[in-house]
């Protein structure tokens, strides 16, 4: 057996917005074997969530990924109103699906722009953000800020969209469609961009099945999943649309599904914004006076794939536990299975192309003594006292009634 090259991509690398390490365990120029090292940006936010009001949660959770930061409150609101028994008005559904999709368009466009960056492909890197700067100035019209948007609570939105804006609106998304027309064909037609992604980082059908991949990732390997469909939300099932999907499952693949989706999020958004002048005295907010005692799970499509939250609460103003899985977690984990195999040079387009992002990923896995260095907990320990904490608490709620 030859000596195989230790090549390490992290934990602080030009490819990595965050910190995390790939060991890329090399035969020459091939790619034999990768080990993923995770836990350098822990933040305890499930912890931090267990001290936070209900309404003070969605500000902490929206900082949990900047780019994905309407996601997470997404996610929780639909936990928190499960517990409650609470369905929010159209109108607000309307607005909460309104700023989910200007989210995915500003998210793949930061993506396809990056995704040319690495290949050395900068007209593209320049088009795409240039062209995602009135995505972002729609947020902040619309909401006050261009990231984090601090729009959603309990029952329903903080923020209306006035009618004045709705023409405003839709004149910067008939320009991101027309710009997104240049951009798609700038990318799915020039033969440089063909020969460097297809047949580059192939995820099979199976594959996406095995590791439970979410998002792109799994659509464009032909698996049709999408959490807008599968378990409809907000105002997904009051508009028309369909679930993109690609069958080859090389990073090409992934572009491809991502362009594609750009232009459903627009005609999403259009319906929304029809559904709002029809909705025009509608209420933005449900009246919540309590959460009561019970178990929600949160589902919501990241511009990555299914965000989830659990949440426990036990009747006070703050959830008891408080549980997150976002779509990275388990997409970075195929990298294993479509980077071995290939050629160093293709490594971080193919680890790119499951657009990771690391902070969503981080748990703790060891604990230490500080002082003495001694290791007083693995992430299995952690894990089932995570589990055993959880039913205690679900006991102590079936005792109090």
């Amino acid at each position: 057996m030859s000596r195989k090259t230790l090549i390490p991509i992290g934990p602080y690398h030009p490819l990595q917005e965050e910190p995390e390490l790939f060991k890329l365990y090399c035969d020459g120029e091939i790619v034999r074997d990768i080990q993923w090292v995770t836990g350098y940006n822990h933040r305890s936010i499930e912890k931090l969530s267990e001290s936070k009001t209900y309404e003070q949660v969605f500000f902490l959770v929206e900082r949990i990924c900047g780019i994905c930061s309407t996601s997470h409150p997404f996610a929780f609101a639909n936990a928190v109103e499960e517990i409650a028994g609470i369905e929010p008005t159209d109108r607000a559904k309307y607005i909460r699906s309104i700023i989910g999709e200007l989210e995915r368009i500003h998210s793949h466009l930061l993506w396809v722009g990056l995704a040319g960056h690495f290949l050395g492909y900068n007209t593209v890197f320049m088009w795409a953000w240039k062209y995602r700067e009135p995505v972002l100035d729609l947020f902040e019209m619309i909401t006050g800020n261009r990231n984090s948007y601090a729009m959603f609570r309990v029952g329903g939105v903080r923020r209306d969209i006035e009618t004045d804006k709705i023409v405003a609106i839709r004149k910067i998304l008939t320009d991101v469609k027309t710009k997104t027309d240049l951009l798609t064909g700038a990318v799915m037609d020039d033969p440089v961009i063909h020969s460097r992604l297809k047949g580059v980082g192939i995820l099979t059908k199976q594959d996406v099945l095995d590791y439970g991949a979410v998002g792109p990732t799994a659509r464009a390997s032909g698996v049709a999943i999408d959490v807008r469909k599968d378990d409809p939300y907000a105002a997904y099932p009051l508009v028309d649309w369909k679930v993109i999907t690609a069958q080859e499952g090389d990073v090409f693949a992934k572009a491809e599904v991502r362009l594609l989706e750009m232009y459903e999020s627009i005609s999403i958004i259009e319906q929304c914004l029809k559904g709002l002048e029809k909705e025009k005295e509608g209420d933005i907010l449900v009246k919540v006076n309590e959460i009561p005692e019970g178990i929600g799970n949160g589902r919501a499509e990241a511009p990555r794939g299914e965000v989830f939250h659990f949440v426990m609460s036990d009747g006070s103003n703050s959830p008891a536990r408080h549980k997150i899985r976002a779509p990275s977690y388990v997409n970075i984990a195929t990298f294993k299975k479509s980077c071995v195999g290939q050629t160093i040079a293709d490594a971080t387009i193919t680890l790119a192309g499951v657009d990771p992002c690391y902070c969503c990923t981080e748990r703790m896995a060891v604990v230490y003594d500080v002082h003495s260095g001694e290791k007083i907990m693995n992430a299995r320990e952690l894990i089932d006292k995570s589990i055993r904490r959880s039913q205690d608490i679900m006991e102590e709620l079936k005792k109090s009634k």
